[in-house]
């Protein structure tokens, strides 16, 4: 695609959009040095390890933000159906020997040499994004379609249920269910299929020991304190701790190897005994604001792809921040779910930058008042 100075010109550069992605992102940086300096120190030697990787990760995803806010959407939607058998790739590729990197029991990464991915980060908005061009082009509120969709996101689901990552399954399937809605599926379908899912959920947890020793622990997790309920109490204890103000900017006690994750899946709790329940707020206002700015971009869009786009990118953001909410607050069971922006993880931080390197293309290439106004 030629891209002239002219046609640079033309476009409304969305500032606002860029601030708050690189202010959550930073924001991230920051509570990263403080949760996992002190662990570092002790696995690596080096204080700013988690810190180092999460810079670079931050510099590489702007410059492709930057980049995807140039790329042609009409030959990203020509091309979704590659991009999705690609994701599928990605996720089978993780169950590969030598290939998919096995770490606590599953294999959600793949080594490739000089660092590691998580396929699901990146798989996740391939799904959307032929989602949003499939629903544009046979819309959603026909049965063939319907079931085209969820079949689709099912695959997914599965693969990624196989390494297996619960909680990504869950967005995945929430976010699959939301496309759907906003493009315009009947209720009465999905009053068909809330019988079958609670059936499917109730037969996952089953199956897998370690989901129903987790269910337990958050249905009470004081009744097995130094196994399956110790990580939700230990979270519990931070933010306990941490009150409204919290107990300062690097002061936290928890981080200091008694919460295990507290620089990715628990980072939260991290924030809010440092800061309390009033920084963790600021933080969940960012959120807030890009959500509503996602959602305001979707509507001022100027083709459905590009709606239908924009709404699934805001989806994975919405679903994902609140189930790690969920999780750090005791408000769900516990289970691995980064933060977007905030926690530890390179392949995390550039999907969603890049996501909203998407959302940036569609914000300042719209024209009149857009496609649902």
């Amino acid at each position: 695609m030629k891209l002239s100075i002219k046609s640079l010109k033309k476009r409304n550069y969305d500032y606002s959009l860029v601030a708050l992605v690189c202010s959550l992102s930073l924001i991230g940086v920051l509570l990263i040095y403080s949760a996992s300096s002190y662990n570092a120190r002790l696995q690596t030697g080096d204080s700013m390890f988690y810190v180092k990787k999460q810079l670079v990760a931050f510099a590489f995803g702007l410059v492709l933000m930057l980049s995807i806010n140039y790329v042609n959407l009409d030959k990203l939607e020509k091309y979704s159906l590659p991009i999705l058998i690609f994701s599928y790739v990605l996720l089978a590729l993780v169950f590969i020997p030598g290939l998919g990197v096995e770490s606590y029991g599953a294999r959600r990464w793949l080594n490739l040499g000089a660092f590691t991915i998580q396929s699901s980060e990146i798989s996740k908005f391939g799904l959307v994004i032929f989602i949003a061009a499939y629903i544009s082009r046979k819309g959603a509120d026909h049965p063939k379609s319907f079931l085209t969709v969820l079949a689709v996101g099912g695959i997914m689901a599965v693969l990624i249920m196989l390494e297996p990552n619960m909680s990504i399954t869950m967005c995945v399937l929430a976010v699959t269910m939301m496309m759907l809605f906003v493009g315009g599926a009947k209720i009465k379908y999905f009053i068909v299929l809330i019988v079958p899912l609670i059936i499917g959920v109730i037969l996952l947890i089953v199956v897998e020991p370690y989901r129903m020793k987790r269910l337990m622990a958050f249905i009470d997790p004081w009744a097995s304190p130094k196994r399956e309920g110790y990580q939700l109490i230990q979270s519990y204890y931070g933010l306990a701790s941490g009150g409204l103000w919290g107990v300062g900017l690097f002061n936290s006690r928890q981080k200091h190897m008694f919460l295990p994750f507290s620089e990715s899946d628990f980072i939260l709790s991290i924030a809010g005994e440092e800061l309390g329940f009033f920084g963790i707020c600021a933080i969940l206002l960012l959120f807030v604001l890009l959500i509503v700015k996602g959602i305001s971009i979707a509507g001022r869009a100027q083709d459905r792809f590009s709606a239908y786009l924009a709404a699934g990118i805001t989806a994975v953001i919405a679903v994902q921040s609140a189930l790690n909410v969920a999780v750090i607050s005791g408000s769900i069971p516990p289970t691995g779910l980064p933060m977007p922006f905030i926690s530890s993880g390179g392949s995390s931080l550039v999907a969603f930058m890049c996501a909203c390197g998407l959302l940036l293309n569609i914000s300042n290439r719209r024209v009149g008042r857009g496609l649902l106004k």
